[in-house]
C-alpha cells in the first residue's frame, strides 16, 4: 500500500538516514534546521511503513520552492517519483499559489527530464554553483489555482 504523509521532527533521522543513502545532500544539522524554516513542510511516500521518498518545500507568500526531492534508488523509475510530484503539485494548488520553483543541476540530466514532464520550464541559470562546478538550472512551474 502506498501512502503520503507529513513528516515530522520527530523522524529527523529518518530524513538523514534516506539522504545519506541517495543524494547526500544534508547533514543532520541541516535537516534539523529545515524543519525549523516557517513555512517548511516535508512529505514522505511510504510503502507500508517504510518512507521510500521524500519532498521538501518552503511557501513564501504565493509561491513554494521545492529544496529536496528523491526517491530511494531501488524505488526509481516505478511512478513513485510522479506520485508524490503529482501530490505536491495538488497541495500547493489547493494552497493557491502560483508557483513552484526549484533548482537543479544541469549535470543531473536524469532529474531535468524528471521535471520537464510535469511542465518545469528553466528561468534562470546559476553559473558554477556546485562544488563540482555545475551550473544550477532554475526552474518553474505555473500552478492553476482554483
Amino acid at each position: 500500500m502506498i501512502s503520503i504523509k507529513q513528516i515530522n521532527e520527530r523522524d529527523i533521522d529518518l530524513c538523514y538516514e534516506l539522504d545519506s543513502n541517495t543524494i547526500a545532500l544534508w547533514s543532520k544539522k541541516q535537516w534539523t534546521n529545515e524543519f525549523k524554516k516557517e513555512g517548511t513542510k516535508i512529505f514522505g511516500i511510504l510503502i507500508k511503513n517504510l518512507v521510500i521518498g521524500l519532498c521538501v518545500f518552503q511557501v513564501v507568500l504565493d509561491e513554494a520552492q521545492i529544496n529536496y526531492f528523491v526517491v530511494n534508488q531501488r524505488f526509481r523509475k516505478k511512478g513513485f517519483g510522479s506520485y508524490l510530484m503529482n501530490f505536491l503539485i495538488k497541495k500547493c494548488e489547493k494552497l493557491n499559489l502560483k508557483k513552484l520553483l526549484l533548482e537543479v543541476s544541469h549535470s543531473n540530466v536524469t532529474a531535468e527530464r524528471f521535471y520537464s514532464r510535469f511542465n518545469f520550464s528553466t528561468v534562470g541559470i546559476r553559473k558554477n554553483y556546485y562544488k563540482d562546478g555545475s551550473h544550477a538550472l532554475l526552474k518553474e512551474k505555473k500552478l492553476t489555482t482554483k
